[in-house]
């Protein structure tokens, strides 16, 4: 079985030593060309390698989805990998033989769910972001994909989710995945403007196809199988909770939702 687990990066960084595994994958190449990085780029072939600040490492599983020939594929990033649990190093990440163990039991692997307690997905999302990509999501949903309407308030209600956009998928999966997903944001794209949003703001394709792969696997009752992950470096964990409760006690929030 050919599996290639892309590690999202933009910018050099040591990475996994078994290259025939894990692909470094510089995203946003067609505008952040650098001299001397030998990642796989972004911006060959068919590619959104351009929409790079807005869709993030997406750019990257879009290029997979039109240009890798693998039997499995996934996506990790740089800094934050599929591990066996314990020690944040490289060397105690996913190898070949423990994937393989993994897709025994189901073909779609993902990291074990971020869990928010207090808040929900949706109130998590909109203490941190504009609403309004949120809100037409659903709305984009429910005009292309009634079915999936049911799954997405779900998973907006749910105080927990797999997030990080990181996932390893059997190609059938991964295919069926990218196609529904890139879909949804395209359509999302193209009634939303996002021109006066900030630079963090404006990755909110990103921050949607976070929340979305839960939908997808929910409605379409995919088996999965979680895996531990480690983030390497610095965690920060103490500015990040001082920013979400800046966010959630000081940001207003209109609380009239569907969820």
């Amino acid at each position: 079985m050919k599996i290639k687990v892309m590690v999202a990066a933009h910018k050099e960084f040591p990475m996994p030593e078994n290259k025939d595994l894990y692909m470094p994958v510089l995203v946003g190449a067609a505008k952040n060309y650098k001299e001397g990085i030998d990642y796989q780029r972004d911006d060959e072939g068919e590619n959104i390698s351009l929409k790079n600040p807005n869709f993030n490492e997406l750019t990257a599983v879009y290029w997979a989805w039109k240009n890798l020939d693998a039997d499995v594929i996934g996506l990790v990033h740089y800094r934050r990998l599929f591990s066996k649990g314990g020690k944040r190093e490289l060397d105690n990440i996913l190898n070949k033989e423990q994937i393989e163990q993994l897709l025994d039991k189901a073909p779609i692997i993902v990291p074990k769910k971020r869990k928010y307690y207090i808040e929900s997905n949706y109130s998590h999302y909109v203490h941190a972001h504009p609403k309004e990509p949120l809100e037409v999501t659903r709305d984009v949903i429910a005009e292309n994909y009634p079915r999936y309407l049911n799954a997405f308030d779900q998973v907006m209600r749910k105080t927990s989710a797999h997030m990080f956009n990181m996932f390893i998928m059997k190609k059938k999966e991964f295919n069926q995945y990218s196609e529904w997903l890139f879909d949804v944001l395209f359509k999302v794209e193209d009634k939303i403007d996002i021109s006066e949003y900030s630079v963090q703001d404006a990755r909110v394709f990103g921050f949607l196809a976070e929340r979305l792969m839960d939908v997808w696997i929910i409605s379409n009752e995919k088996k999965i199988v979680e895996s531990n992950w480690i983030q390497l470096g610095d965690i920060q964990l103490i500015s990040k909770g001082i920013n979400f409760l800046k966010r959630k006690f000081f940001k207003s929030v209109n609380k009239k939702t569907h969820f």
